[in-house]
């Protein structure tokens, strides 16, 4: 059989068991949260960063799994710090009084990821939800898993020990003071300490972790006002200094080990997550996280193997097995808010159509605009997609011309994913302050026929 016959029969195949999705019918989703079940963990990726329907229906879908499931917990890919001032807003316990002054921590680049149309429009809805909620302690939390933030989690920690023991924060500022010296600059910590020209913060940062983990119950008696999130709080950035002290060392040495640190951190945020709600709530909590597909798939099924890579999806369903569902997103064509390069401005870009024998152009040639595949249930989906085929991730940064080598790598889907929703033709989603190169866009091409 020639591949073009094989890509006709995967399309066939997976045309037979889609479920269509109708624009703006929530209700379609009905499938995946009865195939959801009582798990804990659900997944749900993007195959981008920059897209307005991946936001838009993982908000669809999540305002389902708290509203009938009881869900109690979105965690990102995003900051602690900069999440946790959305968190105090979602929960009516902090001084922002509109959900856009909540997102205005997210100011590191990339920051169209959280400061967009869709994700405000989510807060908003979140914080109306949870002003029904009367018991505080069951409103639904808002959580960041990512490690970048290490100047302000240091600062997060400074300012929880400023009010429960200014002598703790003494020794925490002499410790953290080790990277003034670099003048505020992560990665310029890690890339001086790397060439063997600064000394590492490594011990610092361990030993306020340490002190601060020992003296949990000690801390958490010496004000009593201060509420129990609050240690959480500041035990996570102190973890995360530790962490992100560690990853800064390490990206300029090696890419593999850099991303593995990555990938565990958010990992054990999201258990050390898990194990603080289920104190919080007295019952086991339920989580939605919202990352990219290259950190929810299951890596054990991708490239990432190969290189010695793993990622949260492996993670937690190495952890948690059934607990846990893996949903992937995936697109063909459209437009796409994306840099051209790190710390650049973002701009609208045309997504170029998925390359030949690809799982997009194989879901393309179904026919069907939007669809969800539920890739545990059919044999013959699965069949179809547990061989190697490319797939294709944008993150920030789209480098159309060189899109093969860029953003396509090779993946077995049906073990990637437990379910994957594709949506044919997709926009860019809409950052908060739109820049001329936004407003600009780029030039649009005739869709080839070819595809």
């Amino acid at each position: 059989m020639t591949s073009s016959t094989q890509a006709a029969h995967a399309s066939a195949v997976i045309r037979s068991a889609a479920h269509p999705l109708r624009q703006g019918e929530t209700g379609d989703y009905t499938p995946l949260l009865d195939f959801i079940g009582e798990a804990r963990f659900v997944l749900l990726g993007e195959s981008s960063h920059g897209t307005h329907e991946f936001y838009r229906e993982r908000a669809q879908i999540t305002k389902r799994l708290i509203t009938e499931r009881g869900f109690n917990a979105v965690a990102v890919e995003a900051d602690f710090p900069d999440a946790q001032r959305v968190n105090h807003f979602v929960r009516n316990v902090g001084g922002d009084l509109q959900a856009v002054d909540s997102l205005a921590g997210f100011r590191r680049f990339p920051a169209w990821m959280w400061r967009n149309a869709d994700v405000l429009d989510f807060v908003g809805w979140l914080r109306a939800h949870n002003d029904h909620v009367r018991d505080p302690n069951a409103k639904t939390g808002f959580y960041g898993l990512d490690l970048y933030s290490l100047h302000t989690s240091m600062n997060a920690v400074l300012d929880y020990l400023d009010k429960v023991d200014p002598t703790a924060a003494k020794r925490a500022r002499e410790r953290y003071s080790c990277f003034n010296c670099f003048g505020g600059d992560a990665q310029r910590y890690g890339l001086e300490v790397a060439m063997g020209h600064g000394s590492s913060c490594e011990d610092e940062v361990v030993s306020q972790f340490v002190e601060l983990f020992s003296r949990s119950a000690e801390l958490a008696r010496l004000n009593g006002r201060v509420a129990a999130d609050d240690f959480f709080n500041a035990e996570q950035n102190a973890r995360l200094v530790k962490n992100a002290e560690q990853y800064y060392r390490t990206m300029y040495r090696s890419d593999v080990s850099s991303w593995n640190l990555r990938d565990s951190h958010m990992t054990e945020t999201l258990f050390e997550l898990e194990a603080h709600l289920s104190t919080l709530y007295r019952q086991v909590p339920k989580i939605v996280v919202w990352e990219h597909n290259s950190h929810i798939g299951d890596a054990r099924a991708t490239d990432m193997n190969r290189r010695g890579e793993w990622n949260l999806g492996q993670l937690v369903r190495q952890s948690r097995g059934d607990a846990s569902v893996l949903v992937g997103f995936t697109t063909a064509y459209g437009s796409v808010t994306a840099s051209c390069d790190w710390g650049g401005d973002a701009g609208r870009k045309r997504v170029r159509p998925p390359l030949r024998g690809s799982i997009e152009a194989v879901f393309h040639h179904t026919g069907i605009p939007r669809f969800l595949l539920l890739l545990r249930e059919d044999k013959r989906v699965r069949s179809v997609l547990h061989e190697p085929l490319l797939e294709r991730a944008i993150g920030v940064i789209y480098r159309p011309e060189t899109e093969r080598s860029s953003h396509y790598f090779h993946s077995r889907l049906a073990d990637q994913f437990d379910a994957v929703i594709h949506i044919d033709e997709t926009r860019a989603v809409e950052p908060l302050e739109r820049s001329s190169l936004w407003e600009a866009g780029e030039a649009p091409e005739t869709f080839p026929s070819g595809v």
